[in-house]
């Protein structure tokens, strides 16, 4: 496993929509895994292809299933191919960061929770129900698959005076 470069603005991969993955075979198998490497290492909550400056429908997670649970271990997930087929009418305003834009937080209303399909790392299909920061991550990982930042979504974007945590 390596650690990748995370692109940051202004790289024109990250304002791309991302190409659906067609292929399951050890090239796909090699770039989760350093993903996951990278999102740790960075250190982030979530992780898109793009960020790794690598085109393709790709998103790995890391965070608790339950965020209320102080004990909760955080869980992975990795989804090809995501989508949000579901979300919930009722909305909340969060502060996001992103690896990829460096030095900034915004003021983001993402859908208290949603449910996302896709596939695993090996092709086969996986549905997910998602609420509170989860919900947020996963909608802020699916946004890199379209080219879409957190910045484009804010309400208000500032520097802030201490580094950020969780940043996806």
């Amino acid at each position: 496993m390596t650690i990748r470069t995370i692109v940051t603005v202004p790289e024109a991969i990250l304002r791309r929509k991302a190409q659906p993955v067609t292929k399951f075979d050890e090239k796909l198998q090699t770039l989760i895994d350093d993903m996951v490497e990278t999102m740790r290492a960075a250190p982030g909550v979530g992780l898109a292809a793009p960020q790794v400056a690598v085109s393709q429908q790709v998103i790995v997670v890391e965070y608790p299933l339950d965020d209320e649970d102080e004990e909760a271990k955080p869980k992975l997930f990795v989804v090809v191919n995501p989508q949000i087929v579901k979300t919930s009418p009722e909305t909340v305003n969060g502060i996001e960061g992103c690896l990829s834009v460096p030095d900034l937080v915004g003021e983001v209303e993402r859908a208290e929770e949603i449910t996302v399909k896709g596939q695993n790392r090996r092709g086969q299909p996986v549905r997910i129900k998602a609420r509170g920061w989860l919900a947020r991550i996963f909608q802020h990982e699916i946004d890199h698959l379209n080219g879409v930042l957190f910045t484009d979504r804010a309400t208000r974007v500032w520097k802030p005076e201490e580094p950020v945590e969780d940043n996806v």
